[in-house]
């Protein structure tokens, strides 16, 4: 299919500094577009227009029913062009979760190119500051206007792009997290595993409440026996115990980061080693305690690396490393940064590059 570029006749003015971005309050100029009709055969062509309102009715059923999956990604300017990371990789959990959500799935390869099209149209949005990045998000919602419980079948895409700095304001450093042991976010055989909006509308509450005594984040437990480490906050987690990362394996309610899997094929790569499995909260405590846990952090596109300096669990304030960041969060955090802006060379063949 074609991809059609309408032009915005007023363009908007860039932010003056790079370094005082924040993360996602600003958005660009033009957006990308597309719709799907069951009974016009699927998804029509895409549309580059000028950024803007999409027009809904109120009984569309993305706004009853949930019917809602988005991705995020990021685009970077290095010194030999602008670069995606891992494309495909964010178009294939994006159909994933299209296939949980009952809505339809893309074709990555011309999702892929008019992506493509809609960077090379707003590469002056790139920043250029290091650190910085453009924020991509891609977006599907179902838009068919009816009130009953059941799949629509007309559907629209659209994918916005945001000029953003570090997620956490306070840079690389360690961050304080609250142990969730009275709220949850999602079960087994549920929806935890997609990237639908309804799993972060769950977690918001906690979210709120942790940041009101001073937290930047929830730590969830599973939903089942309110014993077993999941995500904390919109990233996956991982320690280092005795020298290992260890993070909670893939088994439905939690969601397949992309960071999170270019994490452990680095770890591989680089001679560290790397466990999947079951780690409970009192294990986490107790190696605090006896110190073989020496280490933990966020692992999410937003924040890329987020090392956690302090957990706090039952009234008690657990310390992680004098609340210092520790050498392999650093190591990690060097050597997929360095990818992702061409510092180091692309050995694992994840960068996709655009033409400007």
């Amino acid at each position: 299919m074609e991809i059609k570029i309408k032009k915005a006749t007023e363009l908007k003015e860039l932010p003056e500094d790079d370094s005082k971005l924040g993360f996602g309050q600003i958005f660009t100029d033009h957006m990308l577009y597309m719709e799907f009709d069951r009974a016009k055969g699927g998804w029509g062509p895409a549309e580059i227009r000028p950024y803007g309102i999409l027009g809904l009715e109120p009984a569309s059923a993305c706004l009853h029913y949930g019917q809602i999956v988005w991705e995020g990604l990021k685009c970077y300017r290095t010194s030999e062009g602008l670069r995606l990371f891992r494309p495909r990789e964010n178009f294939k959990r994006l159909n994933r979760s299209a296939r949980r959500m009952c809505m339809p799935e893309v074709d990555i390869d011309y999702l892929l190119a008019a992506l493509k099209e809609l960077l090379k149209l707003e590469a002056r949005w790139v920043p250029k500051t290091l650190g910085t990045s453009l924020y991509i998000r891609p977006c599907m919602i179902a838009s068919e206007p009816f009130l009953g419980l059941h799949k629509a079948n007309r559907y629209i895409l659209f994918i916005i792009l945001s000029p953003s700095g570090p997620y956490f304001k306070e840079g690389f450093k360690p961050v304080k997290i609250l142990v969730e042991d009275k709220y949850v976010r999602a079960a087994v055989g549920g929806t935890g595993e997609a990237k639908t909006a309804g799993n972060y509308a769950a977690s918001l509450k906690s979210t709120d409440e942790a940041m009101e005594k001073g937290f930047s984040q929830t730590l969830w437990l599973d939903a089942c026996e309110r014993k077993y480490i999941e995500e904390v906050g919109a990233m996956n987690m991982a320690f280092v115990i005795n020298g290992e990362v260890v993070t909670p394996p893939l088994h439905g309610s939690i969601l397949s980061g992309i960071t999170r899997k270019s994490i452990l094929e680095i770890c591989d790569h680089i001679g560290i080693k790397a466990v999947e499995r079951r780690i409970s909260i009192d294990e986490v405590i107790e190696c605090i305690e006896n110190g073989t846990l020496t280490e933990a952090f966020g692992l999410g596109t937003a924040a890329i690396i987020a090392p956690v300096g302090s957990i706090f669990y039952k009234e008690e304030n657990y310390i992680i490393n004098n609340f210092e960041v520790g050498p392999i969060a650093t190591k990690l955090y060097e050597e997929l940064t360095g990818i992702q802006y061409g510092s180091k060379p692309d050995i694992f063949g994840w960068i996709e590059k655009v033409e400007e």
